[in-house]
């Protein structure tokens, strides 16, 4: 057994005399731990680093991104959320993406049902901000329609639901749409036409509280409103606009009145 804490003591230097698939096996495995200090601290850590860092071979990727498209159904709420932050590693740092993770990523995200963000005894869960992460770097893709993306964010903000997100879910999320909304190929329509259904369920209204799929809505919409404003972050040195940018910011407080029209 490798000593992953010393492992992690020396930046994640390989440790001599290791087989590399070996390695991936086991980082691999303790991913669906229960316990956040082996899934999070140890093999999420240091598999992101060697991926970013190519020490995972190009030859691994795809086998590795297949189990990790797999795991989008297993029965634990954990594995499903650190499988899809691995494939965010993958995509965003190699530029490796397959078909199948799309698919198996449109199946699993909007009908995520465990929204809990961090748990006292299992760490961070975190499925939806995991998940909009992934959703930032697809949409980013040109072989992927960005309408695709930004109608399956609609979908997770409005999906039923009677938990409130907290620990900044709306935030990923906003800021992945952010992202895929600075397409330079996206036209106007795919831009807006994404939230008609949203629209209709924050005008709908209703008497008592406000649901928990609207309360989810109204947070995302209303950062992704403040990201628009001032720009969305591509790199550490880049702020780019949004295409479409003062067409959306005007759409985005149409879609948002109705659910405080004595605020404007």
């Amino acid at each position: 057994m490798i000593n992953w804490h010393r492992v992690r003591e020396e930046n994640f230097a390989l440790p001599q005399g290791a087989a590399v698939n070996a390695l991936l096996a086991e980082l691999s495995e303790m991913l669906t731990s229960p316990d956040p200090e082996i899934r999070d601290d140890l093999a999420f850590t240091t598999l992101a680093t060697w991926i970013d860092e190519g020490v995972v071979p190009d030859d691994r990727l795809e086998p590795l991104g297949d189990l990790m498209a797999q795991r989008l159904a297993s029965e634990e709420v954990w594995t499903r959320s650190f499988a899809a932050l691995v494939l965010c590693v993958i995509v965003a740092t190699r530029g490796v993406c397959e078909p199948s993770w799309v698919g198996a990523f449109e199946t699993w995200y909007p009908h995520e049902s465990d929204l809990r963000g961090y748990d006292q005894k299992l760490g961070w869960l975190h499925a939806v901000a995991h998940g909009a992460d992934l959703l930032g770097e697809l949409g980013l893709r040109k072989e992927i329609e960005p309408r695709r993306m930004l109608e399956l964010a609609g979908q997770r903000m409005s999906a039923e639901t009677n938990l409130v997100w907290r620990d900044k879910e709306d935030a990923r999320l906003a800021y992945a749409i952010g992202k895929v909304l600075t397409r330079s190929d996206l036209t106007r329509e795919d831009a807006e036409v994404w939230l008609a259904p949203v629209a209709q369920m924050l005008s709908a209204g209703g008497v008592g509280a406000t649901p928990a799929p609207a309360t989810n809505t109204l947070n995302t919409l209303r950062t992704l409103y403040v990201l628009l404003s001032r720009g969305v972050r591509v790199s550490p040195t880049e702020v780019v606009a949004a295409r479409w940018n003062e067409h959306l910011l005007d759409h985005l407080a149409e879609v948002l009145h109705p659910a405080t029209p004595w605020m404007w």
